[in-house]
């Protein structure tokens, strides 16, 4: 397809779901850089994309490499016209027995990382206008046992998203698009080492979403921009009522734990079995 659309920018597009939203944009015409902190996997996406994709090597932490990338994308498109922040890392356990640099490394990626690209991305927009896409998790609208450290970051980051779409508009831009999708655990490489690991079992409770499902939302989102969507919708409900409710959402808490133990043990049980 030839391009009609400016550029778009995608962090964390190596592998898993960043490659399939890199897709979905390729296929709609975007010219889109593929940003991976890793350059083989950045290379090696890019080159299965075709001409429109092209390889980029981005530490979402460094607000200069943002800055540069963004830079690079109007060089090549002319103009950008949508930027996805997908960047994460998930390192479960309590925040008690994890290290400085394990929590700062969550909280960095995920927020500052999310910070940097939607700030660089609006001051690119303000005159044409565009749309902004943070992957966020269900994990930033209620606790997460085990996983309290990745929880804060993604709280961090809805709160930046909203309060900043709410600026936006306070300033009369009306140009630009803040859109939040946060789905429930994605069967990705993120979780992918996670079978044995009983502080990720909140991530296994409900439906186990494949990346194809969640890039199908972004790309209704990216069609009506909304401020947050959650996959599936009865789990946003449960994790909104939850936070709503927190003295509950404790007493239930070992239930759910326990519902998403099973489910490690039942994939673990099907991987070994195909060995």
């Amino acid at each position: 397809m030839t391009s009609t659309r400016g550029g778009a920018v995608v962090t964390g597009a190596g592998r898993g779901l960043g490659r399939l939203i890199a897709r979905l944009l390729v296929d709609r015409g975007y010219t889109v850089l593929v940003t991976d902190l890793n350059r083989t996997a950045a290379e090696t996406a890019a080159a299965e994309l075709g001409e429109q994709a092209h390889a980029y090597t981005l530490d979402v932490r460094d607000p200069e490499a943002v800055t540069a990338a963004r830079e690079e994308i109007i060089a090549r498109a002319g103009r950008l016209d949508l930027w996805v922040n997908n960047a994460g890392v998930l390192i479960t356990g309590p925040a008690w027995e994890q290290d400085a640099d394990t929590r700062g490394l969550m909280l960095e990626v995920n927020a500052i990382g999310t910070i940097n690209g939607t700030v660089a991305a609006i001051e690119a927009m303000r005159e044409h206008g565009g749309h902004i896409v943070n992957i966020v998790s269900l994990a930033g609208l209620s606790a997460v046992p085990g996983e309290a450290v990745y929880a804060a970051s993604k709280h961090a980051a809805i709160g930046f998203s909203l309060s900043t779409l709410s600026d936006l508009r306070l300033a009369g831009i009306t140009n630009i698009d803040l859109s939040c999708v946060c789905p429930d655990g994605i069967w990705t490489p993120m979780l992918h080492d996670k079978l044995d690991d009983p502080a990720s079992a909140l991530s296994f409770s409900g439906k186990l979403l494949r990346p194809e499902d969640v890039t199908a939302v972004v790309a209704s989102v990216l069609d009506r921009p909304r401020p947050v969507t959650t996959i599936p919708r009865w789990r946003g409900a449960q994790a909104r009522l939850g936070d709503t409710f927190p003295s509950a959402a404790l007493r239930l808490v070992s239930v759910v734990v326990a519902r998403g133990r099973r489910t490690q043990h039942r994939l673990r049980a099907a991987a070994d079995a195909r060995r």
